[in-house]
């Protein structure tokens, strides 16, 4: 029944025009099988299964476009788009061929610093963890404490644990505990988790936007403010030498309000020469909201069903307005 009124709901919540509603998704990355040490990353079926959704109850736009619009207050009933954080190579290898056979445009806002064999900190993390041997790590040496992985569930907790106790720590401070981490451990890791740079230019040619989301990725409230003017900077500049056009669109990493970007940021991503910006921040955007916080959705559920109810729980949500726009 309600694979039939979706549509209709969509329509009803955002009607285009002046009352247009802009549903921005966010993803980070599609496995091509199911992995329990990432068991809320949805795999290649559960994305089909998303897309299928997004294309039979929405207007998909590319991201550009659609900023565009929702200024002009010309957006069409049912607006969306879709987008993925970080730059995995996933995104390309795996996402990118579902999403055409839907016909389906996106964004991937890349982290530069990881480009061509780099490898962001939670996954030097993961996969340490994953092909630690044995049922114990003890990186109490490391001031990390020490983990049970005798099982997959005990891993995923492992993992859960060392991110939370590492993920606000100072940006320097927090790669280094990282290296050490994996220094105790010992193991290899993998080098092809991102993007290269030809990947990112055929994903361009395959009409992909591409957006910047700094170079290393840091919590932008963490470090000072030029560093931060230069992790903003530095990543347009990057991907526009690399890609030969001007890179319009931003993402802020981790991207909640307040806590891991702040005005002044917003500041810096406009000066930069963006057009606009996305946070982590859930509702949907509409005529009146900032341009350089615009909110998103992570579509996380499995069944069709219950992401349909949460697409339109999150149009229904009243838009965020942070107080310092």
């Amino acid at each position: 029944m309600l694979n039939t009124v979706f549509p209709l709901l969509t329509a009803l919540l955002s009607p285009g025009g002046g009352c247009a509603r802009l549903t921005i998704v966010m993803y980070h990355r599609v496995l091509e099988h199911a992995d329990p040490l990432a068991p809320y990353t949805p795999t290649a079926q559960v994305f089909d299964r998303h897309m299928e959704t997004l294309a039979n109850g929405f207007n998909v736009l590319p991201l550009s476009e659609a900023i565009e619009r929702l200024t002009k207050r010309s957006l069409p009933p049912r607006a969306a788009c879709i987008t993925f954080d970080d730059g995995y190579r996933d995104n390309f290898t795996v996402a990118a061929p579902i999403m055409q056979r839907y016909g389906l445009p996106a964004t991937v806002f890349v982290s530069t610093g990881f480009l061509d064999g780099g490898r962001m900190w939670n996954d030097s993390v993961i996969e340490a963890v994953r092909y630690a041997p044995g049922a114990l790590i003890d990186v109490g040496a490391v001031g990390l404490g020490v983990h049970a992985i005798a099982s997959d569930a005990e891993r995923a907790q492992a993992i859960q644990n060392l991110l939370d106790q590492l993920k606000y720590l100072p940006f320097d401070e927090r790669l280094a505990r990282v290296n050490d981490l994996s220094s105790v451990i010992g193991v290899s890791l993998p080098t092809d988790l991102m993007l290269s740079t030809d990947e990112v230019v055929a994903a361009r040619r395959a009409n992909i936007e591409i957006g910047a989301h700094t170079v290393n990725h840091p919590i932008l409230t963490q470090i000072d403010d030029q560093q931060a003017r230069t992790e903003i900077v530095e990543s347009k500049v990057r991907l526009e030498s690399i890609l030969k056009e001007k890179i319009s669109l931003f993402a802020y990493p981790n991207g909640r309000p307040d806590l891991d970007y702040a005005a002044r940021h917003a500041k810096m991503v406009s000066e930069a020469g963006f057009k606009m910006a996305v946070s982590t921040a859930s509702g949907a955007a509409s005529g009146d909201s900032d341009l350089f916080q615009l909110p998103r959705y992570a579509p996380w559920d499995k069944r069709k069903s219950r992401l349909q109810l949460r697409l339109l729980q999150n149009i229904w949500r009243p838009a965020p307005n942070p107080a310092y726009s």
